[in-house]
């Protein structure tokens, strides 16, 4: 919400209608121009780290002007201050010369100025030299000698509000604000950032998403071993440690799909796509929790620290380059969660079941395919020919509906075959008749998500979907009903 904090004789000052003069990173936009680049370059292709070290080294400056040239960033879907573009637009409108200073490079600066039509200069860094801070306020006092008003958000914009006439608080933390209200100069307006607050991190790290690793247990269920307290310690442990794994991949994610996600109907509100996290937050808070969850890992034992290895490997390879691959992006969803059932077979060091890895690869395949479908037809409902930062068409829409039913069905086959040659010669059940309630339930539900699918009432995720779904949620209590009653009557 914008606070214009000068009295109604200041407004009347002359001195107002000096040009007005905007930041760019963290201020006109909700992100940083260097770390967007910064960030599109590595997820081309990761050994380019490399070249981002030489860059560095050689300087800032260097840097930005080296991604802003190889870096086709699209500036038009960037988050932007809509407060501050409002405020910028009416003091335009107004007669009031409005342009940009940003320590971007220009070449990126001048191409997003070209967004927007009240912009009439545009000034930044341009290879050798850095346009922040003290060098920001001379090349304003020499350009504006009458003067000017600054528009920032940072500490490095201390240095150019003390050379200016007035100053327009955007974003900017307590601290910053209170030592730019000490410089003494007449505050024209202030924009207070969106927090992201618990609420925002946790949507963040995408908390609800942990549901699915609820898969740990089921192998400490189904083995019997769900009374040994030492094996639930493991499997708890092992939850906690992809679920911390899963919340730093989730972000990694995100940071490499922040164009796509921009584009995208509902994943444009992600707090890392919308600007409310920024990437410099966003990168330790990912990096901290992938450690957290090895260490834990790690705690459990040798197997289990190398499934998770395993599990990041084939996310981060999944992040960069197999999601855009069709068909093969579903397997490796489906792998992805099969994994976590391996992990929790390692933790608490149950009998592997051939049955339960087949069945969770059918299943799991189909439920991608259902995502992939709602993806295809919301993009084909949008005028598009193609799903964004995926390698689908709208054509395919025929075909991932037929390989996702086929693999439901497939699961619930296997499902029957399990039940017929191994549920009546094991000893863990004593009553395997009430297992037969499985594979209606299960045929009932996937039958559900793909109707629904195809009356594009479904939610991107079904699994997201299933856990809020009433239906579902009584399908899965009929199942765990029947489980109890085949193990324990």
């Amino acid at each position: 919400m914008a606070v214009v904090t000068l009295s109604a004789a200041e407004l009347t000052r002359p001195d107002i209608a000096v040009p007005l003069v905007l930041d760019v990173d963290d201020t006109l936009i909700r992100t940083d121009l260097l770390h967007e680049t910064a960030v599109a370059y590595f997820r081309a292709n990761p050994l380019r780290v490399f070249n981002l070290v030489l860059w560095t080294l050689q300087g800032k400056a260097t840097l930005k002007r080296q991604l802003s040239q190889q870096v086709p960033l699209n500036v038009d879907s960037l988050p932007v201050n809509e407060e501050l573009v409002a405020f910028a637009r009416a003091e335009h409108d107004k007669g009031r010369m409005v342009g940009l200073a940003t320590a971007a490079d220009e070449l990126l600066a001048q191409r997003l100025a070209r967004r927007f039509d009240f912009i009439d200069f545009t000034i930044g860094s341009n290879g050798t030299h850095n346009l922040k801070g003290a060098n920001k306020a001379a090349a304003l006092v020499e350009r504006f000698p009458d003067g000017f008003a600054y528009a920032g958000d940072g500490r490095a914009d201390l240095e150019v509000w003390d050379k200016a006439q007035s100053i327009i608080l955007a974003g900017a933390s307590a601290d910053t604000t209170s030592k730019a209200r000490a410089l003494g100069k007449p505050v024209e307006a202030e924009f207070v950032r969106p927090s992201l607050g618990l609420r925002g991190w946790l949507k963040a790290l995408r908390v609800h998403q942990w549901a699915k690793n609820a898969l740990v247990f089921v192998p400490l269920i189904l083995s019997g071993m769900a009374s040994d307290p030492v094996a639930v310690a493991a499997a708890f442990t092992a939850f906690v440690a992809i679920s911390l794994m899963a919340s730093g991949t989730y972000l990694l994610n995100d940071l490499f799909d922040l164009t796509d996600d921009r584009l995208h109907w509902t994943k444009r509100n992600r707090p890392l796509a919308s600007g409310t996290l920024r990437i410099k937050h966003g990168v330790p808070a990912s990096i901290g929790l992938i450690t957290a969850g090895l260490a834990l890992s790690a705690l459990v034992g040798p197997a289990t620290f190398g499934l998770l290895v395993a599990y990041m490997a084939t996310t981060l390879l999944y992040s960069f380059y197999i999601k855009r691959q069709p068909v093969v992006d579903a397997f490796t969803l489906a792998a992805l969660f099969t994994m976590r059932l391996g992990i929790g077979i390692a933790a608490v060091g149950a009998e592997p079941s051939p049955w339960l890895l087949v069945f969770s690869m059918f299943l799991f395949t189909s439920l991608s395919f259902a995502k992939r479908q709602t993806e295809i037809q919301k993009s084909v409902a949008k005028g598009r020919l193609s799903v964004n930062g995926r390698g689908y068409l709208g054509s395919d829409a025929g075909m991932v509906v037929a390989m996702g039913v086929a693999t439901a069905m497939a699961a619930i086959t296997i499902m029957v075959l399990y039940i017929m040659n191994d549920v009546y010669s094991a000893d863990f059940y004593r009553h395997p008749v009430f297992l037969w309630v499985f594979p209606a339930a299960l045929f009932m539900w996937v039958s559900r998500i793909w109707l629904l699918c195809h009356r594009e009432e479904l939610n991107d995720d079904p699994v997201a979907f299933a856990i809020r779904d009433k239906i579902s949620i009584g399908l899965g209590g009929l199942m765990a009903a029947a489980f109890l009653a085949g193990w324990l009557l």
